[in-house]
């Protein structure tokens, strides 16, 4: 047993383990937040995401997990809420930055590179702690991008990911069932039967977000009347 144990709870440090113990915390409640899945297909990227509405007298409309980026990028999280939504508006504000500097979009990868780096700050810094949320950041520069930032800022490009409560579910039905050249229609029926597998509730027009990017149009957030049809 090491002395002082709980010096290494308090603050972000290593312990003699080589482990980082408030990272560690932050992805434990990434592990208990709702699902949500990232698909590239063909041309497209989608995201399907679970909304947890535990609240009666809540208004769920006020609730979003998907989000739109860019005009070419969009993303969802699972983790704590404030702490995605920061993240959310520190990558929009990244985004819009560089049009206004260059002149262009920021690329899916530069963006999710600055992301990260911003991220890792908390994991570096006395006074901070580590943001407990994972980020799925995805859309079109040339060819349809996918990348999954966690807690650790570590961000990783993918085919296809889950995040949150589901995640070893989402995957296990990913690994047989995702394919290279689905549609949007295709993506996100696969996204949507996954929530069905995961979730406890059943999913209604209240309780799910889903997004997606095609090739030659814009990142698009799918209004609760166009979102029954794939309930």
């Amino acid at each position: 047993m090491y002395p002082n144990v709980q010096a290494y709870d308090r603050g972000v440090m290593f312990n003699p383990d080589g482990r980082l113990f408030q990272v560690e915390y932050a992805k434990e409640a990434v592990r208990k937040g709702a699902t949500s899945i990232g698909l590239i297909g063909k041309d497209c990227v989608v995201f399907v995401a679970h909304k947890n509405v535990t609240d009666q007298l809540a208004v769920p409309s006020t609730i979003q997990k998907v989000f739109k980026i860019d005009s070419h990028i969009g993303a969802t999280y699972s983790g704590m809420v404030a702490d995605g939504l920061h993240i959310i508006d520190t990558a929009r504000s990244s985004s819009q930055n560089h049009r206004l500097v260059y002149d262009d979009v920021k690329s899916v990868e530069a963006l999710a590179k600055g992301v990260s780096s911003y991220m890792m700050q908390a994991t570096q810094y006395g006074g901070l702690r580590p943001y407990a949320v994972s980020m799925l950041l995805g859309g079109i520069d040339d060819v349809p991008r996918l990348f999954e930032i966690e807690p650790g800022a570590s961000f990783l490009g993918y085919k296809a990911d889950a995040i949150g409560s589901g995640k070893k579910v989402a995957t296990e039905i990913l690994l047989k069932e995702y394919k290279d050249n689905m549609s949007v229609d295709e993506a996100i029926g696969l996204g949507v039967k996954i929530l069905k597998k995961v979730s406890e509730t059943k999913l209604t027009e209240d309780n799910v977000d889903i997004g997606y990017i095609q090739d030659g149009n814009e990142f698009t957030i799918l209004l609760p009347d166009k979102l029954a049809n794939y309930l």
